[in-house]
């Protein structure tokens, strides 16, 4: 059975974006015990675009940039770059830098840091370098190899540190790779382990959303796995998911395969795209009306000029956990942006 591509990049922002403190302190304790958190942090998405012009929609979307207060008052920004797939031992490292000197271009305090996600163990830049004419630099970074907690397994199991989990579900989303049933038992075991961890019932539902999004199953096994999932849920009386996402997902699926079902007429295909994307911009207008009501004109024709499910279903997962309607605005900025 073919198994869908995992979603890793857009996983790891979104964690990037939800737990930046509890990612330094598990990767970086050094930059962690730099930074005063108690000043909170602010994501630089536009920033990065300056400093990223080249870039594609859908490419990189794993880089973050951040403004942080270090403890002497002074105020730094933090370069953070996910590489999941092994690249060319001289272009990563130059990327590295030439990210590093564009961000110095807007602020003199730069910390960039790299996650290497990819399965060479042998792979490890940490650093660009040149010389030419008595002229030379030389750019070095902290990395964390995410194959290297394979040996820490049973820490990570009862760590209550966020990133924990995500790294287990990282390294099974890849140890799994076109083997959709072993990614299914896998990501079972994963949603055991993460009932059990002790975790408020927030971190619960966020960290399932990014466990859900990573360890993408084939339509036959999502349908088996929602069935169990539910079934687990409520003998633990544990919301998972919210009912009202559950909802909003189910809908979408069902209407999408009822209409799909009918031979050969395309006017019930594009009905019921129709009807899916009128779904997802309801369900997701409701939530912001329930959480943030009123919700501004201009944010609701915005949403009504979205066209795709994923997008949509994207914007439904942050409106329910999101902080403010000011942060909805400009994640709904920058995907719009992306696309």
């Amino acid at each position: 059975m073919n198994t869908p591509n995992a979603n890793y990049d857009q996983t790891w922002k979104e964690a990037l974006e939800d737990y930046l403190e509890p990612f330094m302190a598990f990767f970086f304790p050094e930059v962690h015990n730099l930074i005063d958190w108690s000043r909170g942090y602010e994501s630089l998405d536009k920033e990065l675009q300056q400093i990223t012009p080249s870039a594609t929609s859908g490419e990189r979307e794993a880089d973050k940039l951040f403004k942080v207060w270090q403890k002497n008052g002074e105020e730094a920004y933090i370069l953070i770059h996910i590489e999941v797939q092994s690249q060319e031992e001289s272009v990563f490292p130059e990327r590295m830098y030439i990210y590093h000197y564009r961000s110095f271009d807007i602020h003199k305090k730069v910390i960039s840091l790299a996650i290497l996600g990819d399965d060479r163990p042998s792979w490890r830049p940490n650093s660009y370098s040149y010389e030419l004419g008595g002229s030379s630099i030389r750019f070095e970074f902290p990395i964390a190899k995410l194959l290297d907690y394979e040996s820490q397994w049973e820490t990570l199991k009862t760590s209550l540190n966020p990133l924990a989990f995500l790294v287990m579900a990282h390294l099974k989303t890849q140890a799994s790779t076109g083997n959709a049933e072993e990614r299914e038992q896998y990501k079972w075991e994963l949603v055991q382990n993460l009932s059990e961890r002790g975790y408020t019932e927030k971190d619960i539902i966020k960290l399932f959303r990014l466990l859900d999004w990573m360890m993408t199953l084939p339509e036959s096994l999502q349908q088996s796995f929602d069935t169990k999932l539910k079934n687990y849920q409520e003998e633990r009386k544990m919301p998972i998911l919210s009912n009202m996402e559950r909802r909003a997902m189910e809908t979408g699926r069902q209407e999408g395969r009822q209409e799909g079902r009918q031979e050969g007429r395309q006017e019930g295909l594009e009905e019921a795209f129709q009807r899916g994307i009128q779904n997802g911009r309801n369900m997701v207008l409701a939530v912001l009306n329930t959480r943030f009501n009123p919700v501004p004109a201009e944010v609701i024709d915005r949403i009504n000029q979205i066209s795709d499910y994923d997008t949509l279903q994207q914007l439904l997962t942050r409106g329910i956990s999101i902080g403010s309607l000011a942060e909805f605005e400009e994640v709904l900025a920058s995907i719009i942006t992306d696309n």
